[in-house]
């Protein structure tokens, strides 16, 4: 069954993928009417979301980034579409990075590199910055349970080199490379809810409190690795600019959960300057009020 579903929906992708991006975003306005108004995907949820974390909204303004939220997420999964056939060159005219220079440095001081980011504007697109420097670039990601669908994530993520490592591996593998003397640098998207343990770590997201991931900082603690944020923003339609900004170059000398912290007050930047961008479909806040239970 999983692979029926594979060769029926495939042929589909690859013909989105071949498309001048004109039509491509035609298309994506075309999918936004059938998601947005008449499918109504995650409705609920996004607007339970933003109400939560802007209380002080109208009904008006909720609606309007619940809109342009609808739209960004039909762009952002064709785009994901678009990468099958891409090439680097495009690529890189409509994610530009602005301070290529400071991944020259970083990759200078010797040191793996652990690169946070969250599920703002373009993460999909971020795999172009493996062309930009020498260390292996690895990428974090949690599997799909269609193997078929899998294997073309895997395939569309690593079109520029990057290698796809599942939550499960990472700890082992950047151990071994570090052992190795294989410098890397690893992309966490870590701005999601984890699986609610007594020993997980609550924070301030946006004004509620949440249990967060720490996986990134605890490894760059246990390894000694640079930590940065890559900060992504959409300057307009089809074209995004990623910063590159260094955290802490000896990351053993802050103390546990400051690093995680900073990650997430950049992310909450990003949100309030221009909340459409974020993927409000994902329950963030479901285990809100629930430490210590």
């Amino acid at each position: 069954m999983q692979f029926l579903v594979y060769i029926l929906v495939y042929p589909l992708l690859w013909l989105i993928s071949i498309l001048p991006f004109r039509l491509l975003y035609a298309l994506s306005d075309g999918v936004y009417i059938l998601l947005y108004h008449l499918i109504g995907y995650r409705k609920k949820a996004v607007t339970e979301n933003l109400k939560l974390v802007f209380p002080d909204k109208s009904e008006k303004e909720i609606a309007g980034i619940r809109t342009k939220f609808y739209k960004h997420l039909c762009d952002m999964f064709l785009e994901m579409a678009k990468t099958m056939t891409i090439s680097e060159r495009e690529l890189k005219k409509r994610f530009k990075v602005l301070n290529p220079e400071e991944l020259k440095r970083l990759e200078g001081l010797n040191k793996s590199v652990i690169l946070i980011f969250g599920h703002y504007a373009s993460w999909e697109w971020s795999i172009v910055l493996q062309n930009y420097i020498n260390f292996k670039g690895l990428a974090v990601y949690k599997k799909l349970a269609n193997r078929h669908f899998d294997k073309l994530v895997r395939d569309i993520r690593t079109k520029f080199n990057t290698s796809l490592i599942s939550t499960r591996e990472t700890i082992g593998i950047i151990s071994r490379n570090e052992e190795r003397g294989i410098k890397s640098i690893t992309g966490f998207l870590s701005d999601q809810s984890p699986r609610l343990t007594k020993d997980v770590y609550w924070s301030q997201f946006m004004g509620i409190n949440v249990p967060c991931f720490t996986g990134a900082e605890r490894l760059a603690k246990k390894l000694d690795l640079t930590t940065a944020y890559l900060k992504v923003t959409k300057v307009k339609r089809g074209f995004y600019e990623a910063e590159i900004m260094t955290l802490a170059e000896n990351p053993k000398q802050y103390p546990d959960h400051q690093l995680t912290d900073m990650f997430l007050r950049e992310v909450e930047k990003q949100i309030y300057e221009a909340p459409e961008y974020y993927f409000w479909t994902h329950k963030r806040w479901k285990h809100r009020g629930k430490q210590g239970n």
